[in-house]
């Protein structure tokens, strides 16, 4: 049985509990996967027992990157964290483990492979079980975050469509972890990370949106020009199914960091940096400020 907490028990975590959205721009899309990973490291360091919800997709790829030297260097640890992952494709050939386009070999390759983390505490969705037992897995799937006590911080990625994990446009914001059919946005958008890509499953296993937003935390991290328009609807939109990234707007305590690319197209783009800047809960992540080279004249 995973260590229990209470579901909305506030820990020791620097960051504390927000009552609104923390949007943070960084200049490039290292520097926000740097915070990010930064985010991640001292939320686990402040409360070791964490359950992570984990994400996947090549926006993680240099977040994990960072996590394994934090790891290396012993500035975090993963000992004791559970983690749990938002989906995986249903229909892949051959085991989890071994077929190359499954999330949970992704999470072993750039993550769980490099940490020292137990992979008895690591979760993917089953999405390799047989049909007729796909239902049950994902209810499984609920009971084991259920028997952890929740998520305590959920990374996401969004897609084009703005879907988080696959909750493509209509999801329901109560939903829970299900099998779902995937949009042509998505088979577009992830095809041409397969070596062939008609092999790409049209469904796959996912947390639902009202899954997501159980968690204590969110984080989201979305850069480049290509995530620019989904992410100003995301944000400063109506809430609506048709995104499911809207509903970060309903959740108390939701992180969002972007780079100046993805967040070009935001309204009030100056005003998250003014907040970010002068909320003492930020200070230690802001960007080291480059000297100016002026030397002063000695009096």
């Amino acid at each position: 049985m995973f260590p229990r907490d209470k579901k909305h028990e506030q820990t020791n975590n620097p960051l504390g509990v927000r009552k609104e959205m923390d949007i943070i721009v960084m200049p490039t899309a290292a520097e926000a996967e740097l915070l990010t990973a930064r985010i991640i490291a001292d939320a686990i360091n402040a409360k070791p027992f964490y359950k992570l919800g984990l994400a996947t997709g090549r926006t993680m790829e240099n977040v994990y990157a960072q996590l394994v030297k934090m790891n290396k260097a012993g500035k975090v640890d993963f000992s004791r964290v559970i983690s749990f992952n938002l989906d995986e494709y249903v229909g892949l050939k051959g085991t989890a483990e071994k077929n190359k386009d499954s999330y949970r070999y992704f999470m072993n390759y750039h993550l769980f492979n490099h940490v020292n983390i137990d992979k008895r505490n690591t979760h993917v969705p089953n999405g390799f079980a047989p049909e007729d037992e796909l239902e049950a897995a994902a209810a499984a799937y609920e009971e084991e975050m259920e028997d952890a006590g929740g998520v305590d911080m959920q990374l996401l990625g969004i897609g084009r469509s703005g879907h988080i994990g696959f909750n493509e446009p209509m999801s329901s914001f109560s939903s829970r972890t299900r099998v779902v059919t995937l949009t042509k946005t998505t088979f577009e958008q992830n095809s041409p990370l397969f070596k062939k890509p008609e092999d790409m499953p049209m469904r796959a296993m996912t947390m639902g949106v009202g899954t997501c937003l159980d968690a204590k935390r969110l984080l989201l991290l979305a850069t480049h020009k290509e995530k620019a328009n989904i992410v100003a609807a995301a944000l400063e939109g109506p809430v609506t199914s048709m995104i499911s990234a809207t509903a970060l707007q309903l959740h108390d305590n939701a992180v969002v960091v972007l780079d100046a690319d993805a967040a070009s197209k935001l309204k009030y783009r100056d005003e998250y940096a003014f907040q970010f800047a002068n909320d003492p809960k930020w200070a230690a992540y802001q960007p080291a400020r480059k000297s100016s080279g002026r030397k002063t004249k000695a009096k």
